[in-house]
């Protein structure tokens, strides 16, 4: 690898940029997701700041080379702040036409086409439904940008001639090829690669050497064919001192629960059922038995939540993981947690639908299940994550209003987010927030009998660990005699429980942060106010807009129930309010219904997430 770094160069145009977007797409099968991933994890050890976007087919294994097929991952590195995967590309590597003919349409003109020119034959041009006798490459479609063809099916062959592994093997071996190209354009060292393929595959050495030499057979490609004029720089983010690591949306959610565990000194305990694209969440806790975390994965999602409410009972940090329809099994238990008030943290990581819907695709779908998706009086905290770094701060602070409020939270991801990566700085221990419990024992009754449902000055019931000596008491889905506990069918009585669970989740507003601003004034004309993974593509927007010179503000909410006390106030001080999701509109009526204020949606319901420039355009629409 050194010979390489240290090999003279021909006389190359070096573009320094500040960002950079690239796309890779191809078939399910040719490696495009394991190929960005370690190119983001690359640029992102390198020190450039990055995000990115997965977006896998719908279908599991969709016809080879078809449109519905294909598979895309998307990122974008930058010596700045980068907060989005990009609106479009600056690079697109496509690996067959159909891959081509689906992406094209968001690259940049004069942007750079890296094809795989074995995927363009007769039957991967009918496969992508292009015209009998018309192929992309040859008929001037595509003169507005750099188009760099390689055969990289026929070049990976070649480079692994004699690595003595079978024509699939080698077929796999491909997106090494690109991933080499790409390290080649981007001057990026191979040596991070090197290593995770040698880690990945220690005990198959063969499969490691064959990929180590597609990868550097990619690299060697850039360095000495002339098709290439430009190499292209992109300098170090500068991020704030710490230590970082590229980390998903899931991964951050999963130690979010280990960490707030540990803060709290009790045992974490996770009972979910697999589902897309939630499930990360359960592998990933799987790995840490040595740390008291227990996994369970249970046969339904009915069967996961109320595993969750049993260990809840017996004190330890209960959690449950899904997505939309996972949720909708969930309901009637997650009524029964409410009801016991006990604690439980529910993920919830949307993707579109209903039904089965769009399994792979993103959607904010959830928002008003999550409000009013039970049965009976029976509000529940919200939170949402805005990022997939921020994941393990939402995470952490639902564990934390849950165990000390004795309620059930549930906290919004979804697929944007829970799949896309960006770097995520370890927090200290010191710098988490205490998450103070107490089990309640017969020390504590002075003398008196114990009143399951007696409750402190936040509302909250005592939290009791079964079997403790003289603290016997009931639980169920039976409405309970307040104070007592006991079954109880009074009207007033059950009036009266409703408004005090109610009562206790309005309480936690004065435990959580008031709203702030997170970019322009105060009051003005406009304010966009958005939630969960809307977040970065927002921030972005607004803040171009401002350098444009457009009067334009920013309230972003991690807290929806309850809002923070003053968001009524500072969301009245401004002549429009803009609310953009990826739904058909849910923020808004909770919004509209709370603070009375007539505002304007802005909806994309395409399985894909809002972009800077339809913000923009949404913003002028209103101004002018």
């Amino acid at each position: 690898m050194e010979v390489l770094n240290e090999k003279i160069k021909r006389n190359l145009n070096i573009v320094e940029s500040e960002s950079v977007v690239i796309r890779f797409s191809g078939d399910s099968g040719d490696g495009m997701q394991l190929t960005g991933m370690q190119f983001s994890d690359a640029v992102a050890f390198f020190g450039n700041d990055v995000f990115t976007f997965p977006d896998y087919p719908s279908e599991i294994r969709a016809p080879g080379g078809t449109i519905a097929g294909v598979s895309g991952f998307q990122v974008q590195f930058g010596s700045s702040e980068v907060n989005t995967p990009g609106d479009n590309y600056d690079v697109l590597v496509a690996m067959n036409a159909a891959a081509l003919k689906v992406e094209l349409h968001r690259l940049k003109k004069g942007g750079i086409i890296i094809v795989n020119s074995a995927g363009f034959d007769k039957k991967n041009l009918k496969l992508a439904q292009y015209p009998e006798n018309i192929n992309p490459l040859e008929d001037g479609s595509l003169d507005n940008f750099r188009v760099i063809p390689a055969d990289v099916t026929r070049l990976t062959k070649e480079a692994l001639a004699s690595s003595g592994l079978g024509n699939k093997e080698v077929e796999r071996s491909k997106n090494m090829f690109v991933l080499g190209l790409i390290y080649w354009m981007f001057d990026r060292n191979l040596e991070y690669t090197v290593d995770f393929i040698n880690e990945k595959f220690s005990k198959k050495p063969e499969i490691a050497k064959a990929n180590i030499l597609a990868l550097t057979a990619g690299w060697n490609f850039g360095d000495n064919t002339e098709i290439f004029t430009n190499r292209f720089k992109v300098t170090p983010a500068k991020l704030a001192a710490g230590n970082y690591r590229n980390i998903t949306g899931n991964h951050a959610a999963a130690l979010g629960l280990i960490a707030a565990a540990e803060k709290a000194g009790i045992n974490l305990f996770l009972g979910s059922y697999p589902i897309t694209p939630a499930s990360d969440i359960l592998h990933e806790l799987s790995k840490y038995k040595a740390n008291g975390v227990k996994t369970f994965q249970a046969e339904d999602e009915i069967a996961g939540i109320c595993s969750a409410i049993g260990a809840s009972y017996t004190g330890k940090l209960a959690a449950t993981t899904t997505s939309g329809p996972g949720m909708s099994l969930k309901t009637e238990a997650l009524g029964l947690a409410l009801i016991l008030e006990i604690p439980l943290v529910i993920i919830n990581v949307q993707r579109g639908g209903p039904s089965t819907g769009l399994p792979t695709k993103t959607e904010q779908s959830d928002l008003l299940q999550a409000f009013y998706g039970r049965h009976g009086e029976a509000p529940l905290p919200v939170i949402a994550a805005s990022s997939s770094a921020e994941c393990f701060d939402a995470v952490y602070e639902a564990c934390k209003i849950s165990l000390e409020h004795m309620v059930p939270v549930i906290c919004l991801s979804d697929g944007y987010i829970a799949n896309g990566s960006e770097p995520w700085k370890f927090p200290t221990e010191s710098e988490l927030p205490p998450i103070k419990i107490k089990f309640t024992t017969k020390s504590d009754l002075n003398g008196s009998g114990f009143q399951p449902f007696k409750r402190n000055e936040n509302l909250v019931r005592p939290w009791v660990i079964p079997g403790t000596p003289d603290l016997e008491h009931r639980i169920g889905g039976l409405e309970k005699k307040d104070v007592t506990g006991n079954v109880c069918y009074e009207p007033l009585n059950h009036e009266l429980m409703v408004k005090l669970r109610e009562e206790k989740v309005e309480k936690i507003a004065d435990f959580i942060p008031e709203q702030k601003v997170d970019q322009g004034n105060l009051t003005g004309n406009i304010v966009i106010l958005s939630w969960g993974s809307t977040y970065g593509t927002i921030k972005t927007a607004v803040r171009e807009m401002i350098l444009e010179g457009t009067e334009v503000s920013h309230i972003h909410l991690r807290y929806l129930n309850p809002f923070p006390k003053n968001l009524g106030g500072l969301l009245k001080g401004f002549n429009h309010v803009l609310i953009p999701e990826m739904n058909n509109g849910q923020l808004i009526h909770i919004i509209r219904d709370k603070f009375l204020i007539p505002a304007t949606g802005f909806n994309k319901i395409q399985g894909l997430p809002i972009t800077g420039e339809e913000i923009k355009q949404k913003v002028k629409s209103i101004i002018e």
